[in-house]
């Protein structure tokens, strides 16, 4: 959720809504999903419960309900990157910038193990944008790092890299070269903390591009771009080959800023922390609910 934001002088608008050094275990998502239905796969489905809590991925963490198979992605995608982001252990609860824990506990599943800073930045759309900012920035395609301010400035990746700063100065906003050029991890981070600070959810929905129900793929973000909003992203997806029902999965950041969780289904127990496509008019998720209508994409 993020609070319209206005552009001052010299105090970033803090009102919105890293990977860890521990090593990352990546599992081939297609290969692994083949292999474990190719046995008797009526059979694993009935031994498997929905939560593994020994899993240390979304993808070893989060098994699909009986009956579903996780749905394709590529090598290196989007999909491949969410589901092997190492998850905190089983139970572990969310944390805020400032250490303190969720005050809304009971909304959650599993908890990513991505630092979020010290700053109350981190919030709802940050979240998505981070996400989207990291896989991009791990496949080197830095080109495709963009964001526009509430203000509709934007601010390209490349030119932060070249060295160059924003300046923010009343209505005026624009680059200066301040720096050599560079492209650590510290320098992306700086740049996403820029971007958290000045954008929200009313510029990333207008970003975005609508798409339907029918057209959702992981990476897809349900947003209300407002004062207040909400935004969260699909980080999953999984079909039932004979009845082609689709369920996907959510995740999402919240104010004050905090680490990304996975949310739970509280309408319906048995397919948590799965939703099905089929929701009707409205998406009800524990903090916010969605219209169907809001479900939107990045543009390429």
């Amino acid at each position: 959720m993020k609070l319209v934001q206005f552009i001052l002088v010299s105090i970033p608008l803090l009102f919105s809504c890293n990977f860890s050094s521990s090593e990352k275990q990546h599992v081939d998502s297609n290969n692994s999903s083949l292999e474990l239905h190719t046995k008797d796969s009526t059979e694993v489905e009935e031994e498997l419960p929905i939560i593994n809590p020994k899993g240390i991925t979304l993808f070893t963490r989060i098994n699909p309900p009986k009956g579903f198979v996780r749905d394709n992605v590529a090598p290196n995608s989007y999909g491949d990157y969410v589901r092997n982001i190492p998850l905190k252990p089983h139970g572990t609860e969310v944390r805020t910038f400032d250490g303190s824990v969720k005050p809304n506990f009971n909304t959650y599943v599993a908890v990513m193990d991505l630092p979020i800073g010290n700053k109350d930045l981190h919030q709802c759309s940050d979240a998505v944008m981070r996400l989207r900012a990291e896989h991009l920035w791990e496949q080197k395609e830095y080109d495709k790092i963009h964001f526009n301010f509430t203000n509709g400035f934007r601010v390209d990746y490349t030119e932060w890299m070249a060295g160059k700063r924003v300046v923010v100065n009343g209505n005026k906003t624009y680059w200066t070269q301040r720096n050599a050029p560079s492209n650590t991890y510290e320098d992306f981070w700086n740049y996403m903390e820029i971007v958290f600070s000045y954008a929200g959810t009313l510029s990333l929905s207008r970003e975005l591009k609508p798409i339907t129900r029918e057209e959702m793929q992981i990476g897809d973000v349900f947003i209300y771009g407002g004062s207040p909003g909400h935004a969260v992203v699909v980080i999953d997806m999984a079909t039932n080959p004979e009845t082609n029902e689709q369920l996907f999965m959510l995740a999402q950041s919240y104010m004050p800023a905090q680490e990304i969780q996975i949310l739970i289904n509280s309408t319906n127990e048995k397919l948590s922390p799965w939703y099905s496509l089929d929701f009707g008019d409205r998406l009800d998720t524990p903090e916010w609910d969605f219209s169907v209508n809001e479900l939107m994409r990045f543009p390429e």
